[in-house]
């Protein structure tokens, strides 16, 4: 009975990331120290010879650039700071998502309280807010009223919010209007 063995070969895997080493495949690149001066346009086999001489990693920083430039340092303590810096970005990031309320140009004054008040949690939460009437055909003769009322709810909110500039616009058949939170200023 013979059994075959299929032999899979893989593919190299593409790092993400820097250039080491071996990887750096230019004739000639600039070399930096990890001090930060220049030992000048040298031949890469050169440089990675004399990383290892010092324990450390040739490392392409600007691969675009003519010629590339290159640091000789220690890449795991590189990457680690990099990941670092970059998960601090992400942590100082705010997100700012805009909620949507939808009003209708015949509403009762209770449903636009109610409405108001739900806009304002979401401004003070940090949101933008979108005010929006859908204009069916049947209320477009109400247009002007529809009008009236985005701009009084923008004008209840004035003392939290602001509408940046903008009034109310008629796009096809939505009125919409964009309201942002005031920014408080920090001592």
């Amino acid at each position: 009975m013979n059994i075959i063995k299929y032999a899979y070969i893989q593919k190299p895997v593409k790092k993400e990331g820097n250039l080491v080493n071996e990887n750096i495949r230019f004739p000639k690149v600039m070399v930096i120290l990890e001090d930060g001066t220049s030992l000048g346009v040298i031949d890469t086999n050169k440089a990675i010879d004399e990383a290892y001489k010092r324990d450390l990693d040739l490392v392409c920083v600007a691969p675009q650039a003519n010629p590339p430039v290159c640091k000789i340092l220690n890449y795991s303590k590189f990457r680690y700071e990099k990941e670092k810096k970059e998960k601090e970005a992400l942590k100082n990031q705010k997100i700012i998502e805009v909620k949507e309320i939808q009003l209708s140009p015949v509403i009762m004054e209770h449903d636009f309280n109610t409405k108001l008040s739900q806009a304002q949690k979401f401004l003070s939460q940090g949101n933008k807010v979108k005010v929006t009437i859908r204009m069916f055909r049947r209320f477009m003769p109400l247009l002007d009223q529809a009008l009236n009322n985005v701009n009084v709810f923008a004008e209840k909110l004035s003392e939290i919010a602001t509408t940046d500039g903008k009034k109310a616009v008629l796009d096809g058949n939505t009125i919409s209007l964009m309201i942002s939170p005031i920014k408080k200023k920090t001592k």
